[in-house]
């Protein structure tokens, strides 16, 4: 496929006034300035007048875990029978028939980082995927990319009807550590049974298993903290156990700009559009991305699906600029910084040759209210056309 006479807004080195793009397996091969095409190509669209865009990237999503309409049935992002549960896999629970899946693609989203629920402390793996196609292994981007963790009122509300820890942000907290300490003796243990012949690894631990990445920091945490207290709390624990992690929603991240500038923390924000419908949303304000931007803190805007319907991730970056965001920072925050964020840039968020060619076409703003994707291109193929 080529791709001509486009606008293109690669996200990396420079943007082109006037160019081609060449796509071949699914990869772009090439891209530049029509002056310089010498190249052809039987399957050959002219884009002129329209702009072409890395493809957009909801960076936190439970998209496909809770299903549409479907109540109990359709409700598989929280295993809140049990407080910690890393050995568990949002991609063992996507369904990838949920209609949602077409409304991120006509919205022009053509990746999404599924995570599970925040009821649980430790919730399970987290996984990037594709939004087009059927066989869910076939659509990974990376998995795992990281390890959920959540913060606050939602595991205290999941396990005091329940009569179990925590009930409380202390044992919350507490249950992290202990489960923390516990996989990183253990990975000790195998360690030192893999140098001495007379040490026996200790018995297999599933829950310790999948702790052992983000201990060596081959993974981040991703950690569900709205209030300042929470958010906090997450960067002591990280410290404590060196490890690399991101901030999901940080509703209060603008009352600790400062901070989270010095430590070089990276936060994924969204909902952006909501209400403030629980005690640690009060100090919820949309201005959240303008100002953790302004002073220096690296972001992506995600909507949380289905808290908020994905196809409104673009409006939410285009409500952050309305807020004071700069244009280029929203776009970065739905396109390569998300994909830095997330550990998946290697392959997405950009428009450059050996990348996948999942790219998004505009006649106008593709911020606006009223704009719609002319054409979603992933992996190479056209998922949606427009006339």
């Amino acid at each position: 496929m080529l791709l001509i006479n486009a606008n293109i807004v690669t996200m990396a080195d420079k943007n082109i006034n006037n160019g081609y793009i060449w796509i071949n397996g699914g990869k772009i091969v090439q891209l530049g300035d029509m002056s310089k095409l010498n190249i052809s190509d039987e399957n050959t669209i002219d884009l002129r007048g329209k702009t072409a865009y890395p493809g957009f990237i909801d960076a936190h999503s439970h998209i496909g875990l809770f299903e549409n309409g479907l109540g109990f049935e359709g409700d598989d992002g929280n295993e809140d029978t049990e407080p910690v549960t890393p050995h568990l896999r949002a991609l063992d629970a996507v369904n990838t028939f949920d209609l949602c899946f077409s409304e991120a693609r006509e919205a022009g989203i053509t990746s999404v980082v599924v995570s599970p629920g925040s009821s649980n402390p430790i919730a399970g793996n987290v996984c990037a995927i594709k939004t087009d196609g059927v066989i869910i292994d076939d659509m990974v981007i990376k998995s795992p990319i990281a390890m959920k963790f959540a913060l606050g009122e939602n595991p205290k509300i999941s396990f005091h009807s329940k009569s179990q820890a925590p009930a409380t942000r202390m044992a919350t907290a507490s249950l992290i550590r202990e489960s923390l300490e516990k996989a990183k003796k253990y990975m000790q243990l195998k360690e030192q049974a893999a140098q001495d012949d007379e040490c026996d690894e200790p018995e297999y631990d599933a829950k310790c298993e999948a702790l052992i990445p983000l201990l060596k920091r081959e993974i981040k945490a991703h950690i569900h903290a709205h209030r300042a207290d929470d958010i906090l709390t997450a960067i002591r624990i990280c410290r404590e156990f060196g490890l690399e992690f991101v901030l999901i929603h940080c509703t209060d991240g603008h009352l600790l700009a400062d901070t989270l500038a010095k430590i070089d923390a990276k936060v994924i924000c969204g909902p952006i559009i909501g209400t403030r419908s629980k005690p640690e949303l009060i100090n919820a304000t949309m201005q959240n991305p303008a100002i953790l931007n302004k002073h220096g803190v690296k972001l992506a805007i995600a909507t949380d699906h289905p808290e908020l319907p994905a196809d409104m991730l673009a409006i939410s970056a285009g409500l952050a600029v309305r807020e004071g965001l700069p244009f280029e920072a929203a776009l970065k925050a739905i396109t390569i910084d998300a994909a830095k964020i997330c550990d998946i840039d290697n392959r997405v968020g950009s428009l450059e040759p050996g990348k996948d060619a999942d790219i998004v076409v505009f006649g106008q703003n593709p911020l606006s209210l009223e704009a719609k994707p002319d054409m979603v291109i992933i992996n190479g193929k056209i998922a949606v056309r427009r006339q």
